[in-house]
């Protein structure tokens, strides 16, 4: 897989507009605790609220500081779906237990933006909305496919025209899509850090620089190694999706085989004027289109424009970057021109062959996931709900639970993933085969 180091170590917006953080504790010593959960990213600090919040006393290990993976560096979008898997998809695939998380989904946005506002978690959060455009009239057919498949299943969505698109967006370059109210965006940077804090009220243990080495069975329970410590535990959940490999690739195999990591960009404008404020995407929705080598776009508090992109090979990536995207934003919006960008960093989101998110009993007590594919922000909250109602054993979880299943050649595929943007690029120009985007 190709090295990005350089981006996904770089200063991004968030890290420049949010308030220092609270610097945690790396585990030193051998305790004991009822939950570990090997991951400070959103599944993982979302679980152990929810834990706390039902009277336990869980201990979080984050290898590095809390929101410096994927949770903290994202675009910071609040999508309600899933980027390909479909609720009709998942409902066949999984029967009961999928049209509970199809429900989980559907409300997921809703679920995040109140838990921020419950916990007092200040995010720059704006529930704006969210919305799809299809970039092609073939595409449109897609789209309101979507939307009359989540709109039977409660969602509050509707269709936009092009009429109305060009409204929403200020840009004639799309045909309409489908719009979801319940969407909006934040700072993800302060929302994993409000997380954290709000965890540490209800006291639970947060370690940074410590990452997980090594999980044994031990009796009735686990032992989790860090370099300078160990923890003896009841039950465990490891949370670590595109970064499980980052520190060790043997701590759950499986896990780490069933996933391809990407590094995914980040690109921040300059905040813009007031008149272009006024004429791009007016009322604040985040927006990201229907393409696979997709194109996005969302505001922040301090009115820059937030997008981003994929490179097939790193050689001279910033300015390949700036230009790709800032052609994007110039043909989108000719007022606006090629804008000038303040902050280009990266990090890693967790793909599954199939778009699919999943769900893991790896033990006795011993739960993990993988495979966000770009949406794990709203549906990373709702995930560790559900986590912490399974270790809690108490009712019927939303998530179907299945085995690992790791990819074959895997360390080609990681190698030859990237390469795959260049036939999303061509897939994005062709009709699709059906009005079914999962397909």
């Amino acid at each position: 897989m190709i090295n990005f180091a350089k981006f996904n170590d770089a200063i991004s917006l968030w890290d420049d507009v949010s308030p220092p953080r609270k610097i945690y504790p790396s585990l030193s010593e051998s305790i004991s605790g009822d939950v570990v959960i090997i991951g400070g990213g959103i599944v993982g600090l979302s679980s152990a609220l929810h834990l706390a919040k039902k009277g336990y006393k869980p201990i979080v290990l984050e290898g590095k500081t809390i929101g410096s993976g994927a949770s903290g560096r994202n675009n910071g979008q609040v999508i309600p779906v899933l980027s390909r898997a479909e609720p009709e998809k998942i409902e066949q695939i999984y029967g009961e237990v999928g049209k509970r998380f199809t429900t989980l989904i559907r409300d997921s946005a809703n679920y995040l933006f109140q838990l921020a506002r419950d916990e007092n978690i200040e995010c720059e959060a704006e529930q704006t909305g969210w919305f799809q455009p299809a970039h092609s009239k073939a595409h449109l057919e897609s789209s309101k496919w979507r939307n009359s498949a989540w709109a039977r299943r409660g969602a509050p969505c509707k269709m936009l025209d092009k009429e109305q698109s060009f409204a929403l967006l200020g840009s004639d370059q799309w045909y309409g899509g489908m719009y979801n109210p319940t969407g909006g965006h934040i700072n993800p940077l302060k929302f994993t850090s409000g997380l954290a804090t709000a965890c540490e009220r209800l006291g639970v243990q947060i370690f940074e620089n410590s990452a997980a080495s090594k999980i044994e069975r031990k009796g009735n329970g686990w032992v989790v190694k860090t370099k300078n410590g160990y923890i003896n535990c009841v039950s465990l959940l490891l949370a670590t999706n595109a970064y499980s490999e980052t520190f060790t690739s043997n701590l759950a195999p499986k896990v780490t085989k069933s996933i391809v990591p990407l590094v995914s960009f980040q690109l921040a404008t300059k905040p813009l004027s007031d008149e272009l404020r006024q004429s791009i995407i007016p009322n604040r929705e985040a927006v990201s289109d229907t393409r696979g080598d997709l194109q996005y776009f969302r505001y922040d508090a301090r009115n820059r424009l937030i997008s981003g992109g994929a490179l097939i090979f790193k050689g001279n990536a910033e300015q390949r970057l700036k230009k790709i995207v800032g052609k994007r934003f110039a043909k989108a919006f000719p007022k606006m021109g090629v804008p000038e960008f303040s902050h280009i960093w990266s990090g890693n989101v967790g793909m599954s062959m199939d778009k699919f998110p999943h769900f893991y009993k790896l033990g006795e007590n011993y739960w993990g996931w993988s495979g966000c594919n770009g949406r794990g922000l709203a549906l990373g909250v709702s995930i560790g709900r559900e986590f912490a109602l399974a270790i809690d054993g108490k009712g019927d979880i939303a998530l179907p639970l299945e085995k690992p299943k790791p990819i074959a050649f895997h360390p080609i595929v990681k190698k030859l993933a990237p390469s795959a943007l260049a036939y999303y690029r061509w897939k994005d120009k062709q009709k699709p085969k059906s009005r079914n985007l999962n397909e």
